[in-house]
């Protein structure tokens, strides 16, 4: 099962930063990340592999939203998907 992620942040570098130091929480989530992807300053895509879903849901009905707003992060959304 993979996660795919979409942020629209108010900096990129700043989420990249706050990305990069919060990688040790998502893991310990279930969450490992496979790919990251820039759209522009404004917006950035992620591809995580799940290792724990039921882990990985509860991070990001909870302490997901801690990062979001130190990260600068003005919308989120993501979709749980598997191989067809």
């Amino acid at each position: 099962m993979q996660l795919i992620a979409h942020y629209s942040v108010n900096d990129y570098p700043a989420f990249k930063a706050s990305f990069d130091a919060d990688a040790e929480d998502r893991g310990a989530n279930g969450l490992s990340l496979l790919q990251l992807w820039k759209e522009n300053n404004g917006s950035a895509w992620a591809l995580f592999s799940v290792t724990n879903a039921k882990a990985a849901r509860a991070y990001l009905d909870g302490a997901a939203a801690v990062f979001n707003s130190q990260a600068g992060v003005s919308a989120f959304s993501h979709h749980f998907v598997e191989t067809a």
